[in-house]
């Protein structure tokens, strides 16, 4: 077979009807007998993991189309981008026609088909995967059918014999598709990746192309927000280039370079919407997205402040030293982070998990921690105050650490100083005001002192202390769930991944989860630091696929960055450092 692997002896599907007719009004349980491999017509299925209950999880399956009878042309997937893309098409098309040929079959989630649903995002995932033979795998669940906790034969054959069959008909075959929709899906992708790509060669950290359609239905809705109204992009003159790519031909659009650049202007005027768009151009998006051609380097971090988190060991003295009663910010642990304190160890932890760009929107700052202005320095003098603020730091970020920054400002006029180049967004068109930003410095200076007397540096790689990382609950040596899109549990944990905004999918939660509890059960090496537990990762999932991450064939699982990971991982609260 081209994906996945077969289980001994495969069965028909046309001993499917006798066989459910046998296990008719027995006990739930007796569905074990179905686990294992059918030959259906044009493709095979394997059912993985039997349910044990129907109100339990769903059970999982996988359905294999070999290349000559899934049939897509070999432009579709000759590079990995390409594949990625026409997946993409693929699993968004399937979770589609599940959602339409699902129907209650019985009590509990009889009767159910699911995928995981990509959305915007195209990404590596374990729901639809194309092969470089072009062989189509895709992972779903079905709910088996019951009355009560009896089996249900009758529907459970509806199911497994009609619904299934016709969606795999109306999601996995090339005859489904018009052949140029499956090109600009893959050539889509292949743009954005080489686009990415070329971004550290010019020294730009982000590129948003002209026409570009950036707002969003809304903060929950990632879809575009498709009104009249909507401005297409257009690149401010001074920071408008051309990239050449593979299909797109030339594209033209705002580079913006390394360093320090303000995004500002009035409110509601555009700015946190370009600001969202860097902040999602860590990844590729579906055609007719809008935001195709808006990318980002990989290793760009949203931070903020989020009061309340845990922080375990974190070295936060180059922004806040000089506590009351001598307390130490060397290795700085706290319970319940004041705004002030979270973002800084939220910056040093990006820091030490690699980031190259950070992305800070005022108004998700602490106040404290971004300025203080020359009335409140002349009130509270440094010796009184333990908090270096960001704009005494941010242009030390990049010139001793190579760290770009993209800051959303409406009301801090002090980072005029410190900047670059500044953009202002009327209206939601852009404009390069750098030489005017310059000379409102210059006409009205803020008269503040700089607090910063030292130069930046990287703080030591923390070493998590064994056992703080525990995915065991009770007789599991691994316990991981996803209850919603912002929260994941880890043994006995809840981890609140609220404020860690570049997280996207579910699918993605649940593989920083897995991730974590690989940490916990030890990876291959014998990594001790945070950035060494980090490249085991990368190693293991760029050499094995994110099916390393489980010794289970799952199709609920998505790519996920190493900074959302260490993310999670510093928001355990029993988490400890050596």
């Amino acid at each position: 077979m081209g994906l996945g692997f077969l289980m001994a002896s495969p069965r028909s599907s046309r001993a499917l009807p006798e066989i459910l007719k046998r296990l008719d009004g027995r006990g739930y349980k007796a569905y074990k007998e179905l686990q294992g491999t059918w030959i259906y017509p044009g493709f095979v299925l394997e059912i993985d993991h039997v349910q044990g209950d129907p109100y339990a999880d769903p059970s999982r399956v996988t359905v294999t189309v070999e290349p000559e009878v899934a049939a897509y042309p070999e432009r579709a997937f000759e590079s990995t981008p390409r594949a990625l893309g026409t997946a993409a098409l693929l699993a968004r098309t399937f979770a589609s026609a599940a959602r339409r040929h699902s129907s209650r079959r019985g009590s509990g989630k009889s009767g159910r088909i699911r995928m995981e649903d990509p959305g915007q995002l195209v990404l590596a995932q374990t729901a639809v995967r194309v092969d470089r033979t072009g062989a189509v795998e895709a992972r779903f669940t079905v709910g088996l059918p019951a009355r009560g906790r009896r089996i249900s034969g009758g529907e459970a054959g509806a199911l497994l014999l009609d619904d299934v069959p016709a969606v795999v008909r109306a999601a996995l075959l090339s005859e489904r598709y018009e052949p140029s929709k499956i090109e600009e899906c893959a050539a889509a992708n292949e743009d954005a990746e080489a686009l990415r790509a070329t971004l550290r060669q010019r020294g730009m950290v982000a590129f948003v192309a002209d026409g570009a359609r950036l707002p969003r239905r809304s903060g929950v809705d990632d879809r575009p927000l498709e009104t009249e109204t909507v401005i297409p992009f257009e690149a401010p003159e001074g920071l408008a280039v051309n990239v050449r790519l593979p299909n797109a031909g030339v594209v033209s659009g705002m580079g913006i370079p390394e360093g320090v650049t303000l995004i500002v202007g009035g409110g509601f005027h555009g700015k946190s919407t370009v600001l969202r768009a860097l902040q999602d151009g860590v990844y590729n998006h579906r055609p007719g997205d809008g935001r195709e051609l808006a990318v980002s380097r990989s290793a760009t971090v949203k931070v903020r402040a989020e009061d309340g988190r845990a922080v375990a060991g974190v070295d936060i003295s180059d922004f806040i030293d000089g506590l009351p009663l001598g307390r130490s910010t060397g290795a700085f642990s706290t319970e319940n982070a004041s705004g002030s304190t979270s973002q800084a160890a939220t910056i040093v932890e990006a820091l030490e998990a690699g980031a190259e760009v950070l992305l800070v929107d005022e108004d998700t700052s602490a106040t404290n921690f971004m300025i203080r202005d020359r009335r409140m320095q002349a009130l509270v003098p440094k010796e009184g105050e333990p908090i270096t603020p960001f704009v005494d730091r941010v242009r030390s970020l990049h010139r001793d650490l190579g760290v770009s920054t993209v800051l959303v400002l409406g009301g801090s006029g002090d980072y005029l100083d410190v900047a670059d180049r500044v953009i202002r967004m009327t209206a939601y068109r852009s404009e390069d005001v750098s030489e005017r930003a310059s000379e409102v410095a210059r006409v009205f200076p803020t008269g503040r002192a700089r607090e910063a007397e030292t130069e930046m540096t990287r703080a030591d790689a923390r070493s998590p202390a064994h056992g703080s990382i525990d995915a065991s609950r009770g007789r599991r040596s691994s316990y991981v769930r996803v209850p919603d899109g912002r929260t994941l549990l880890l043994g006995n944990e809840s981890v609140d991944l609220a404020a860690v905004e570049q997280l996207v999918l579910r699918s993605q939660i649940h593989s920083l989860g897995l991730a974590l509890a690989r940490i916990a059960e030890g990876l291959p090496g014998d990594p001790r630091t945070v950035p060494e537990l980090l490249d085991a990762l990368d190693t293991l999932v760029t050499e094995d696929g994110l099916d390393a991450l489980s010794d289970r064939r799952l199709g609920t699982l998505s790519a996920v960055r190493r900074f959302e990971v260490a993310a999670a991982l510093n928001r355990l609260r029993t988490l400890r450092v050596e």
